[in-house]
């Protein structure tokens, strides 16, 4: 996590989930100035930020901070403070060589997965993440997608961990569908991406199917929710919106030379999907 002095936005994305338990803190910043966000099942807050520094490992947003140890929570209703195991990184940027191109949004994946050890008190009630698993990534740039589906996952019953994302990419004069996936499962680092020459055989808003040379990676979903409204950036600004669930089904299966890898399902996958201007209805966004 280094200081940016680019024009834009840059935020983080810090995940906690232990069962039905999860929250994901969202600090960042923006030209139209520091935030800080917050999401669980229950529902989605905002929360008023008069500084927010990044640099050394470390985001500190007025008496919060966050960093790959940990963080501490000291908000309106929400304090505590989760401690975080040995990170799993990637080997190499998600983004691959379209990291050294002008893209208007850049992602990363700072962890797939880690350790939790602590408990956080929200309205009085305490919600304990002790034996849980974390996630941490960051986007910046200056506008999420036009379209985009991006769904996040380490909920199974077995060891492994999932982030997907399928999105509208503005490249100079053109556009093209992009995908990044990548896939942690039982300590084995799978990835999928349009720099690897990933073909995209179906995608809508409720099904992914990836093919790359010998494996085939089928991801089915089912939100059982509208998602709850996070701010988004819009050209440099948190001026846009977008929804998040928390609970979205998720059934996993990877194939490689024909036979199963893994077949895996979860009831809690975080899920945002924005559909193309196109497609009033999420339904038909197949084609896309």
């Amino acid at each position: 996590m280094t200081q940016s002095g680019q024009k834009g936005f840059e935020g983080w994305y810090f995940k906690h989930q232990r069962g039905e338990e999860m929250v994901a803190f969202i600090p960042g910043r923006a030209e139209s100035g520091p935030f800080l966000q917050m999401i669980s099942p229950q529902g989605a807050r905002q929360f008023a930020v008069s500084r927010l520094t990044a640099g050394g490992g470390m985001v500190r947003a007025d008496r919060c901070w966050f960093s790959t140890r940990g963080c501490h929570i000291e908000l309106p209703g929400v304090r505590g403070g989760i401690v975080y195991g040995p990170l799993s990184s990637l080997s190499c940027d998600i983004m691959g060589p379209f990291r050294f191109l002008p893209m208007e949004c850049r992602h990363g994946v700072i962890s797939m997965v880690h350790t939790l050890r602590g408990t956080l008190w929200i309205d009085g009630q305490p919600h304990r993440f002790d034996g849980g698993q974390g996630y941490i990534e960051k986007d910046s740039g200056i506008s999420f997608p036009r379209w985009y589906l991006w769904v996040q996952c380490n909920d199974f019953s077995a060891p492994c961990s999932v982030m997907l994302s399928v999105a509208a990419v503005p490249l100079g004069p053109i556009s093209f569908r992009g995908c990044i996936c990548a896939l942690l499962y039982r300590g084995r680092p799978y990835r999928f991406a349009t720099y690897r020459g990933v073909r995209i055989l179906r995608f809508s808003p409720r099904r992914v199917c990836l093919a790359q040379g010998r494996r085939l990676l089928d991801l089915t979903l089912a939100p059982r929710d509208a998602g709850h409204p996070l701010r988004a950036p819009q050209n440099g600004r948190m001026s846009g919106c977008i929804r998040e669930s928390c609970a979205a089904r998720m059934r996993l299966r990877l194939r490689e030379d024909g036979e199963t890898v893994l077949d895996l399902g979860s009831a809690r996958a975080a899920y945002e999907f924005v559909p193309p201007p196109q497609a009033h209805n999420p339904a038909t966004a197949a084609a896309y």
